[in-house]
């Protein structure tokens, strides 16, 4: 059975990605319930990092301008971390992460796209970032490039927000 996509309406554009559910089914699962429940629809990018990657899915983002996008959970709280020897996917440019805080089982609801190949945030690589891939850009990389060259301001925010109109998954 194939992997399920998703679609990524933002306010540049459409990505659509494919989500391994066949290697990281804790991860990819737990992005496809938040989808399926509306969760993303409104957001915004909050960090958006040229020649390095981009981020949304914090709830506190709905709010563009709001100081503590970036610091919140879903409405689950976290998940367990998902390190499966054949799910050793590095985080090469047009992959879906896990965000986290740097703590064993601290990812929730935020994720971000690599824009390069970040390889020292693998969980499997030495050092302390464990960032888990858990999907792909099939199509939309000229709309992840819009994004990530968006300029920005302070705290790495858009100063024009880029929203993420809607998150619909196909599968």
């Amino acid at each position: 059975m194939a992997n399920p996509t998703a679609t990524l309406e933002t306010s540049l554009g459409n990505i659509t990605v494919e989500l391994f559910t066949d290697v990281m089914p804790i991860t990819a699962g737990n992005f496809i319930k938040l989808a399926k429940s509306g969760f993303y629809d409104g957001l915004h990018f909050h960090r958006v990092i040229n020649n390095f990657m981009v981020q949304f899915g914090c709830p506190y983002s709905k709010d563009p301008n709001s100081s503590r996008a970036g610091t919140g959970n879903g409405p689950d709280g976290c998940i367990q971390d998902e390190h499966p020897e054949k799910g050793k996917l590095s985080n090469e440019p047009g992959t879906l992460s896990m965000a986290n805080t740097g703590r064993p089982n601290s990812g929730s609801c935020q994720f971000f796209l690599n824009t390069v190949h970040n390889s020292y945030l693998d969980w499997f690589s030495p050092g302390a970032s464990k960032h888990p891939v858990f999907g792909k850009i099939t199509d939309g990389m000229d709309v992840l490039k819009a994004i990530e060259t968006t300029p920005t301001g302070q705290g790495d925010r858009p100063k024009t927000p880029v929203q993420m109109i809607k998150v619909t998954i196909n599968e």
